[in-house]
């Protein structure tokens, strides 16, 4: 089971839409669940990723493999990922995907995190990045399927 563990909730419909739609295709592959998390808007930073952390981390169990989206964490291109996804769900029964606030995750969910993944070194709207997220495990499964679509 895939877990996508994220701070905030989608306001616009049409990303609302395209998460729909990747959901609907990863059926096929997976049992994938969205947890939305409260964000909080606090002047003090670290207050405020201190408030997230405990929201997210209600949500992360023991045995999860757990992949915090991070913009100093690793890039791997499509393929990779896929071979990420592929080998940890041998092994790891969920695969949780943390994505942060807008000024991103405590340093614990980081340290507790087995992996960092970083998809650019732009900054993208937490709402288009859960579509972009969905889009790569998509992907990701079409490539472990040998099936077409990635290219």
């Amino acid at each position: 089971m895939i877990k996508i563990i994220c701070v905030g909730k989608i306001k616009e419909k049409f990303y609302r839409d395209a998460i729909e739609e990747y959901l609907k295709r990863l059926s096929k592959y997976t049992k994938i669940e969205i947890i939305e998390c409260k964000d909080y808007s606090l002047d003090n930073i670290e207050e405020e990723k201190e408030k997230e952390k405990n929201e997210i981390e209600r949500y992360i169990f023991d045995k999860d493999y757990v992949i915090a989206l991070d913009i100093k964490g690793n890039y791997l291109t499509s393929e990779e990922f896929a071979d990420k996804i592929d080998k940890t769900l041998i092994s790891n029964s969920n695969i949780d995907f943390i994505i942060g606030g807008s000024n991103g995750l405590h340093d614990s969910i980081k340290k507790r995190s087995n992996y960092l993944l970083s998809f650019s070194k732009m900054t993208f709207p937490h709402q288009l990045f859960r579509v972009i997220l969905l889009e790569q495990i998509y992907r990701g499964f079409k490539i472990i399927n040998n099936e077409s679509y990635h290219k």
